[in-house]
C-alpha cells in the first residue's frame, strides 16, 4: 500500500524555505478553559512553554496555538479577547523557541494580522473566511501559509443535525471555490482541511476519511484533525481521555490515504505513526 500524496511539503515563511519529504505533526495548544479535551488546555504562559517544549522534544513540526474554543456548542469570544490570550503566549513562544514553526488558530482577520506581527508563521482558519470576510485579503497581505478548512455552520450551531446529499462532493466543491478565491488574491501556500467533526456526523467523518485521497487531487497538502474527537469516542464508547488508541488508528489511516499534516494532542504517538507508515512506504521501493 502506498501513500497517495507523495508531493514534498514546502513553505516559504519570512524569507526562509522549509521543505519536507514526509508528513508533518502539528501539536495542539489551547489557551482556553473551554476546549473539549482537558489536557490540551494551558492556563498560563509558563504552562504553555512547558507543554510546547515537551511537544517539540517529542518531534512536533508545528505548534498550533488557539484561544477560541471551537468545540460543538462553543460560545464565540471577540477578537480582542482572543488576542489578550494569544499575544502573550506568542511572544513567549517566539522568545523561548525562536526556530519553531507556529500556527495560530483564528477566524478573525485582525487577530491573524496581530498574530503574525507577534511571531506566528501560519494562519489556521476553521471558517475558510466565512466568519470574517476580510480574512482572505489579510492573508494575502501577510503572505503566510493558510490552512483552509470546511465547516458547515459555525461552532455554536454546527452540531445540530448536519445534512449532506454527498458529503465528499459538497466539501470538495466548497474547497474548490475557496481555492479559486485565494488564488485570485495571489495566495498559493494553501493547506486543505476537510474539517472532521465540524458540522459532520460520525458517519460523514468516516466517509470523508475513506475518500481522503480525493482531496489530494487539488495538488495541495491535506491536514487531518481527528485527535480524540467524538467520532472516535462514539465508535469505541470511550471519552476523550481514553481515545488515544483510536486516534492513532485514525491517524494511521489518514496517512495511508494521503494526509500531509496530522493535527494532534498527542505528538509522540503521531510521530511514531508517521515513522511506521513511511517505513512501509520505503519498503515497497
Amino acid at each position: 500500500m502506498k501513500l497517495i500524496n507523495k508531493r514534498s511539503l514546502s513553505f516559504n515563511i519570512r524569507g526562509n524555505h522549509f521543505e519536507w519529504d514526509r508528513p508533518l505533526v502539528m501539536g495542539i495548544l489551547n489557551m482556553t478553559a473551554d476546549s473539549f479535551y482537558e489536557k490540551s488546555r494551558v492556563q498560563s504562559v509558563s504552562d504553555l512553554l512547558e507543554q510546547s517544549r515537551a511537544m517539540l522534544l517529542d518531534g512536533a513540526d508545528i505548534l498550533d496555538l488557539g484561544a477560541q474554543s471551537t468545540r460543538p456548542g462553543a460560545k464565540r469570544i471577540s477578537a480582542e479577547d482572543e488576542l489578550s490570550q494569544l499575544i502573550p503566549g506568542l511572544q513567549a513562544l517566539r522568545k523561548e523557541f525562536p526556530g519553531a514553526l507556529i500556527s495560530v488558530d483564528t477566524f478573525y482577520a485582525d487577530a491573524a494580522e496581530k498574530a503574525v506581527e507577534n511571531g506566528a508563521d501560519i494562519i489556521n482558519d476553521i471558517s475558510a473566511g466565512t466568519i470574517d470576510s476580510r480574512m482572505f485579503s489579510s492573508v494575502a497581505k501577510l503572505n503566510v501559509p493558510y490552512i483552509l478548512m470546511h465547516m458547515q455552520g459555525e461552532p455554536s450551531t454546527m452540531h445540530r443535525s448536519p445534512v449532506y446529499a454527498d458529503v465528499v462532493g459538497e466539501v470538495m466543491e466548497f474547497i474548490k471555490l475557496k481555492i479559486r478565491q485565494l488564488n485570485d488574491l495571489g495566495i498559493k501556500q494553501i493547506v486543505l482541511d476537510p474539517g472532521f467533526g465540524f458540522g459532520k456526523t460520525s458517519h460523514h467523518n468516516l466517509i470523508l476519511l475513506k475518500n481522503l485521497e480525493r482531496f489530494c487531487e487539488f495538488g495541495l497538502p491535506v491536514m487531518v484533525g481527528l485527535s480524540r474527537k467524538k467520532t472516535i469516542q462514539n465508535i469505541l464508547e470511550v471519552d476523550s481521555e481514553h481515545a488515544l488508541n483510536g486516534t492513532t488508528v485514525m491517524n494511521t489511516l489518514s496517512l495511508v490515504n494521503g494526509a500531509s499534516i496530522l493535527r494532534v494532542h498527542d505528538v509522540k504517538e503521531a510521530v511514531e505513526a508517521v515513522k511506521l507508515v513511511m517505513a512501509m512506504e520505503r519498503s515497497e521501493k
